[in-house]
């Protein structure tokens, strides 16, 4: 399976939007007296990881065909991203807007999705898609939460399998872009299970098994149904990687977190990065570790996206991985 990332070409659909950060870090949206802007949405934000380490990504997905919409993707652009496969869309859709703070704790994050463009990815978006030119497909569970969006990414699934197309999915649980908790299980799992990879954190987990105890379990059965790579998150305490019926551990890189948003993002899209460029899968995972503690300690999310050089600069020059928390020193929301 890891063969056919060598292409290092990927596909990847769902969210992409603005963020609003209030300036400078640390303010508080109520009382800030101005924000800074940058490219948000999960799916971009893993994009552009990919792209920041050199390989190719190209995203599909819908934005509103307004001001925002266009900001996007110059933004998409300008990180090299291939946005022909991006579809502006009228109407009262809306491309997704983030009002957030680079604060640690008690970090606010409001998020306007109502009438999502991003949801608005039809069928007729993916059969207009060659899925043989691509390395991998990559899908967000973001994707699977309001139609015609669910419908659509089914189908990419399916059509990904049908020409033996590596699909890797990070489960991405958004709570509010759901009707409830059991729906996104229940539709989650579904999609899981046409996967090569599934990324997630114990609470993703969770979701998709009812109890993190659970969760867990299932993370394994998942591993060993179809000798699948799971990757399972706990934030401080690293994350543990099954394949099949073995199980890699990997610790977390402490820094003096900013934020804890964006790390999620920067982990896949530098773990699919490695394995696009040779590195096993314990080296791949370090990799995503350390690109996800570089995040949180800087401001945005894909602005903080690092490239090669300095992802490595990083992991040379720091003390070291560990699993366990030091006080003041660690990344979360990993």
């Amino acid at each position: 399976m890891f063969d056919a990332l060598r292409s290092n070409n990927f596909l990847v659909i769902g969210r992409a939007g603005m963020d609003f950060y209030a300036d400078p870090p640390g303010a508080q949206v109520e009382t800030a007296d101005s924000f800074t802007a940058a490219l948000g949405g999960s799916s971009a934000n893993i994009a552009v990881a990919i792209a920041r380490q050199g390989g190719r990504a190209t995203l599909l997905t819908s934005v509103s065909d307004d001001a925002v919409g266009r900001f996007t993707l110059n933004q998409l652009a300008g990180y090299g991203i291939d946005t022909h496969l991006v579809r502006t869309v009228g109407g009262q859709s809306r491309t997704s807007l983030a009002v957030v703070e680079t604060r640690l704790e008690n970090c606010q994050s409001v998020i306007y999705r109502n009438d999502a463009a991003d949801f608005q990815m039809t069928v007729e978006d993916i059969d207009a898609v060659d899925f043989s030119g691509f390395g991998a497909l990559i899908a967000t569970g973001t994707c699977l939460a309001g139609e015609p969006s669910r419908t659509a990414t089914i189908h990419a699934l399916e059509k990904a399998r049908a020409v033996e197309l590596p699909i890797i999915l990070d489960l991405d649980y958004r709570p509010y872009s759901w009707p409830s908790q059991g729906d996104a299980g229940e539709i989650c799992l579904k999609a899981a299970r046409h996967c090569d990879v599934i990324v997630g954190n114990d609470e993703e987990f969770a979701t998709l098994a009812g109890t993190v105890a659970a969760g867990r379990v299932l993370a394994e059965e998942l591993a060993r149904e179809r000798n699948r790579l799971v990757v399972y998150k706990m934030g401080e305490k690293g994350s543990i990687a099954y394949t099949g019926s073995d199980a890699i551990k990997t610790g977390i890189f402490p820094v003096e977190a900013l934020k804890p948003t964006g790390s999620g993002d920067a982990f896949l899209g530098n773990l699919v990065s490695a394995l696009a460029a040779g590195h096993p899968l314990s080296e791949s995972l370090k990799r995503g570790s350390a690109a996800a503690a570089m995040v949180v300690s800087n401001v945005g999310c894909a602005p903080a996206m690092p490239d090669r050089s300095a992802l490595e600069a990083f992991i040379e020059n720091h003390p070291g991985i560990t699993a366990r928390r030091k006080t003041g020193h660690a990344h979360t929301a990993f």
